[in-house]
C-alpha cells in the first residue's frame, strides 16, 4: 500500500494509524452488514436465531409478521452471510452462520440491547 501523506500534521503521528487504515472494499462489506442489520424487524429476527434454529413460521409468529414478510428479511440476512439455511423435507430452517463475523453481529446485539445471551445462561 502506498503511503498516505496527510497536509497537515497537527501535532500527531499519524503513521502507525494509516498503516492500518481499512480500504473503501473492506469498509463497504461492513457498511452492507449494518444496513442489513439497521432494521428492527431483522433485529428481532436475528435475536430468535442467533439462540435457536426455526423455520419461517415459527418466526413470523415470534415476530407477529407474514411469512413472505419473514422470508424477505431471511433472504437480506443469509445474503449477508449472517445466516445460512438448510432444508428437512419440505421445511428450511434457519440459524445464525458459524463465521466470525456472524458471532461478532451476535454479540453486538445481545451488547447493544443490553441482553444476556441465554445460551450463555447456566
Amino acid at each position: 500500500m502506498e503511503k498516505i501523506q496527510l497536509p497537515h500534521q497537527h501535532g500527531q503521528n499519524m503513521d502507525h494509524i494509516l498503516e492500518h487504515f481499512p480500504n473503501l472494499e473492506e469498509c463497504t462489506k461492513v457498511a452492507e452488514i449494518f444496513k442489513q442489520i439497521a432494521d428492527g424487524s431483522r433485529l428481532r429476527i436475528l435475536y430468535l436465531l442467533c439462540h435457536s434454529e426455526q423455520c419461517v413460521s415459527n418466526i413470523a409468529a415470534a415476530v407477529g409478521m407474514t411469512d413472505q414478510a419473514v422470508s424477505f428479511h431471511l433472504r437480506r440476512l443469509r445474503e449477508a452471510g449472517i445466516l445460512v439455511s438448510r432444508r428437512e423435507g419440505k421445511e428450511i430452517y434457519y440459524r445464525v452462520a458459524e463465521t466470525e463475523t456472524a458471532t461478532l453481529v451476535h454479540h453486538v446485539c445481545d451488547e447493544m440491547l443490553r441482553i444476556k445471551c441465554p445460551l450463555e445462561q447456566g
